[in-house]
């Protein structure tokens, strides 16, 4: 087993999740979180928190997205689990937050958790068409 093609099928995923989170949170969304749990928002972000998500987030990914979908031949299936996989991580994140926190706004949760499948099922994607170009990656 090459260790190597695990970690491009990492780092694939890591890229694109980091660059439409970027896009999504700095651009896109901002407005809408800011009007939906501005209140609950530090002046800046704590970055090595941020960091230890964009470590992880793509590991969980690769593992139950991408790995087992090794002998598929197309991205489409790595996509669709991702997207899943992006569901139910951004789902219990939202619905923890709409049970327990006096005012979370249900139609950001609803947002976040469309956006969180969407780009789920992208990076999971890219980490498959990588494995696809880089060649056949065994199962763990």
């Amino acid at each position: 087993m090459n260790i190597m093609k695990y970690v491009q099928i990492y780092g694939g995923i890591a890229a694109v999740m980091m660059v439409l989170d970027l896009i999504w949170l700095s651009v896109i969304a901002k407005s809408w979180y800011q009007q939906g749990i501005g209140h609950l928002m530090g002046a800046q972000p704590n970055m090595a928190i941020g960091a230890l998500f964009y470590l992880l987030f793509p590991l969980g990914l690769t593992i139950f997205a991408v790995l087992p979908t090794a002998d598929e031949q197309g991205w489409m299936k790595a996509a669709l689990m991702g997207a899943l996989f992006g569901f139910f991580a951004y789902a219990t994140y939202d619905l923890t937050n709409l049970a327990t926190l006096k005012g979370w706004p249900v139609g950001l949760s609803i947002l976040d958790v469309l956006w969180g499948s969407l780009a789920s099922g992208l990076a999971a994607g890219a980490g498959k068409a990588v494995h696809l170009h880089f060649g056949h990656v065994g199962h763990v």
